[in-house]
């Protein structure tokens, strides 16, 4: 068995990085039910302790990459890596019934709208409000604040320094993990009980792994809604913030 182990760990880091993934996600599925009801999502437990991992692999290393700089967990950068993240996010839009994804109709396209361009002044706004006054840094960090995605995405397009970038990305995991640990204890309130209601919730929220964590402790069944304009909010973001919302904050400041 030790023999086995040392291979796996050697020869395919890949597989190894599922097995940690899989293990963490069920102690966090644990803690959620014994700690705390349920109430809060497995996934948000998941991805603060994903944090803490990362953090403490680059304490220990030194290095850039969390977790994954540490030689026997490498596999993680290809599993947390692009390729693999966007397969889920489409695979998840394969449970929509066209019927009643049309039902968002108008309403659910201005929610996309809404949800994009408040965040973006949001983040643009606390942005000022801490010293920062070029152009550039505001739209990055108010495109962080739509979604951990746009952010970078903002910033690389727009030549942002790296430290605003990550701050960008910092932003965006926050408000994923808010989202997703207070989605269950608001959704009675928001009637979130309808797969119309869940896309128009996606656009709204718009980041993907907040919007997917929090629904599927309010319901598992509307996940690939809200999901589903949650991916279409993602890409908006991507053409709006560094082009159309990076003129409008560059004319004003």
């Amino acid at each position: 068995m030790i023999e086995i182990a040392h291979k796996v760990i050697a020869d395919q880091p890949l597989v190894l990085a599922f097995a940690a993934v899989g293990a963490l996600m069920w102690i966090s599925a644990m803690l959620s039910r014994l700690l705390f009801a349920g109430r809060i999502h497995a996934s948000a437990i998941a991805i603060m302790a994903a944090l803490a991992l990362a953090w403490y692999g680059g304490i220990i290393t030194g290095g850039k990459k969390g977790l994954a700089d540490v030689p026997a967990f490498a596999g993680l950068l290809l599993m947390g890596g692009a390729m693999l993240r966007d397969f889920a996010i489409v695979a998840t839009a394969f449970e929509v019934d066209p019927i009643e994804a049309r039902k968002a109709g108008l309403l659910g396209a201005f929610a996309l709208l809404l949800g994009t361009v408040v965040p973006f002044a949001v983040g643009a706004g606390i942005a000022w409000s801490f010293g920062y006054r070029d152009a550039v840094s505001l739209a990055t960090l108010g495109a962080g604040a739509v979604t951990y995605i746009v952010g970078p995405v903002t910033g690389a397009a727009l030549g942002a320094s790296s430290p605003v970038m990550a701050l960008s990305i910092a932003t965006g995991v926050l408000k994923a993990v808010l989202v997703m640990a207070t989605t269950p204890m608001a959704a009675r309130f928001m009637g979130l009980n309808n797969p119309r209601s869940a896309m128009i919730f996606g656009g709204l929220a718009g980041t993907v792994s907040g919007v997917a964590g929090g629904l599927a402790a309010t319901d598992e069944k509307l996940v690939p809604y809200g999901a589903l304009t949650a991916t279409f909010h993602t890409g908006l973001g991507c053409l709006l913030a560094p082009s159309v919302l990076f003129l409008i904050v560059k004319a004003l400041v």
